[in-house]
């Protein structure tokens, strides 16, 4: 249960600082210097990472089954 927790940390903040990467590359490269347009994708992409964070901190949250006992 803690390695689960230990690697789910790890992977959650390698992955969120590739991701914050990744979209800091898109809006410098592809979005037009407009505020209005800036606002809208860092909104938009500032909570996309919510969903794949939670699916992991889930993950790292459930417990394996426990054995069972009477099994032969």
């Amino acid at each position: 249960m803690r390695l689960r927790i230990l690697y789910g940390m790890i992977i959650l903040l390698l992955g969120l600082g590739l991701y914050a990467l990744a979209v800091m590359v898109v809006a410098v490269d592809f979005l037009p210097a407009q505020g209005a347009v800036e606002l809208v994708y860092y909104l938009f992409t500032g909570t996309l990472w919510i969903y794949p964070a939670a699916k992991l901190t889930k993950w790292m949250q459930d417990l394996p089954p426990p054995p069972d006992r009477f099994a032969s």
